[in-house]
């Protein structure tokens, strides 16, 4: 079972989704997990999507939300900064955590892709977070960027629209708009996987606060807190190193599992070797109350 909600974020009311096991009994206090979506992407018909019915069907209640400028949520369209996001996250579990379904002490985060970076920072400056699961996740902005626009040309490019970017905003007060396949580069045929939902242009600003980001410098907060690292072994669109160098960094209990032959969807397709492996840790680090199998 879900249910449409709305929560507030900073006064902006942010959309979102509830979802309650079927095998939840009147009065038991449920586990839970927010569920946090890519860039610019949305929590419908995406990747978050998957990873909230997939964690339902384990027998977790999962909120899963429109970060503030996307979706259905409010503020303004595709103007997306790092840190509104943590904020976004946090008061999710603010809202989450009153829920007379949840237990409050057992709340976990997950994202995937940017939302990924975004849990790890939450997870670590939030003490409340149960876990934290980064699935294609990202740790250092800067280094991220270069190895997304990998060649010199390219790269050239990318730091001449920030600079752009800078100018345009001395001379007129405004940020620019640019195609968000200009930040982060995505392969025609992955394209596919993205929300209908999904966002077609972003604010540069944006792009200057995604290189900024340093989700690595504090992911070690997250221990004694478990956390894992998914990652496609084949991502062309968010390198594995990003998820390497986050597991380096961050405190035990900590596990990586890099994914062979998979891009950057892990979940994608019904992708049953994911969702097992997915299962396996949690029964180990975070388990449902009653027993849910891997949905065929």
């Amino acid at each position: 079972m879900d249910m449409p909600i709305t929560f507030p974020s900073d006064g902006l009311a942010l959309a979102g989704d509830l979802h309650i096991p079927a095998g939840h009994r009147p009065g038991q206090k449920l586990p839970a997990f927010i569920v946090l979506h890519g860039f610019i992407g949305s929590k419908d018909k995406s990747h978050a999507e998957i990873m909230a019915r997939l964690l339902e069907g384990f027998g977790y209640a999962v909120l899963r939300f429109d970060f503030r400028g996307c979706g259905k949520s409010e503020g303004r369209r595709g103007y997306v900064l790092c840190h509104d996001q943590v904020a976004d996250a946090k008061n999710a579990l603010n809202w989450l955590s009153a829920r007379e379904e949840i237990d409050p002490q057992r709340i976990a985060v997950i994202g995937h892709s940017f939302g990924a970076a975004v849990a790890c920072y939450a997870g670590a400056v939030d003490q409340r977070f149960a876990a934290v699961i980064s699935s294609c996740g990202w740790g250092h902005g800067e280094r991220k960027f270069q190895g997304q626009h990998a060649t010199p040309e390219a790269w050239a490019k990318f730091t001449g629209m920030l600079a752009a970017n800078r100018a345009h905003k001395e001379s007129t007060g405004q940020a620019m708009t640019v195609p968000r396949f200009d930040v982060v580069p995505m392969q025609e045929h992955l394209r596919k996987n993205l929300s209908p939902n999904a966002l077609m242009e972003v604010s540069a600003d944006t792009a200057q606060s995604m290189f900024d980001f340093r989700a690595e410098e504090v992911v070690h907060w997250i221990s004694p807190r478990p956390v894992l690292f998914l990652h496609g072994a084949d991502d062309t669109v968010t390198p594995t190193e990003q998820s390497i160098r986050l597991w380096e960094k961050a405190g035990q209990p900590k596990d990586l599992v890099l994914i062979t032959g998979t891009d950057h969807f892990p979940l994608a397709a019904g992708n049953q070797r994911t969702a097992g492996l997915l299962k396996g840790w949690l029964d180990v680090h975070f388990p449902a109350p009653f027993p849910a199998s891997v949905p065929a």
